[in-house]
Parts: structure tokens; sequence; C-alpha cells
């Protein structure tokens, strides 16, 4: 992570802790549990990115592209913009996605499990981006 990026990292920590201490602990529950899902983390950033972006979030796009950089080229793409799609589908339908939904998610070799970490992800990640657009980290 490059030294403006590790900065604006601390600042929006700093902003959050100061703030409301209570809100960056159950963002660093809730990000650590979504690390420790079965998805892997090719998978799990782009459910991250995908949050990021529908939340207008700059930092955490920035943050996390950075992440996925460092990850490398992703084993099988098609199967990162099915969770990619998957994750558009669960904000746009506040989680009642189609049965045909899931379906389409699971045949690129997710399960209903990996389907409810993305919800996990989508928690994480709302709370994270939500707190740094109030409190203009973002």
């Amino acid at each position: 992570m490059s030294t403006d990026m590790s900065a604006r990292t601390a600042h929006a920590v700093a902003l959050l802790k100061e703030t409301s201490p209570e809100t960056l602990d159950a963002f660093l529950a809730l990000a650590g549990r979504f690390e420790a899902t079965t998805l892997d983390p090719h998978s799990r950033e782009a459910v991250i990115l995908t949050v990021a972006a529908h939340n207008q979030c700059h930092l955490c796009i920035d943050m996390h592209e950075a992440k996925v950089s460092a990850l490398g080229p992703a084993p099988d793409p098609r199967r990162i913009e099915a969770v990619r799609r998957f994750t558009r589908q669960v904000l746009a339908s506040s989680g009642a996605v189609s049965d045909g939904e899931l379906a389409e998610f699971q045949a690129h070799g997710y399960t209903r499990r990996n389907a409810l970490e993305v919800v996990l992800g989508i928690g994480a990640y709302t709370l994270s981006t939500f707190a740094n657009r109030m409190t203009r980290a973002a």
C-alpha cells in the first residue's frame, strides 16, 4: 500500500475512532468475520469493490483496487464477474434475489453459504462506506 493510501486509511480510522469508537469496533469485527468466510480473496474483494462503487466511497475503491492488484490476476474472471453481478442483485433487491439469480451465482461454483457470505460483506462494507462518507474521510 502506498504511503498516501496508508495515510488516507489512517486518517479515516482516526476520524471514526474519535467520532464513534463503537462503529469502528463493529466494522472491524464484521470485516474480520468477512475475511474468515469461505469466499476466496478475489471474490471477497469483488464484493467489497462492488459495495464501495455502489456507495461511492472513493477511499474504499482506491484501497481495495490496490488489494486486488496485490492479489494478481483472478484464476477465473468469469467467476469474479458472477460474484459482482450477484452482489449488485442483492443490493438492488435488498436481499430478495430470485431463484434464478441464486442459481446463476451457484452455476459459477458458489454455494448458498457463499450467498450469505456476500450479505455479510455487504453489511460490513456498507457500514464502512457510509461511515467514511459521513465523517468526510472518503
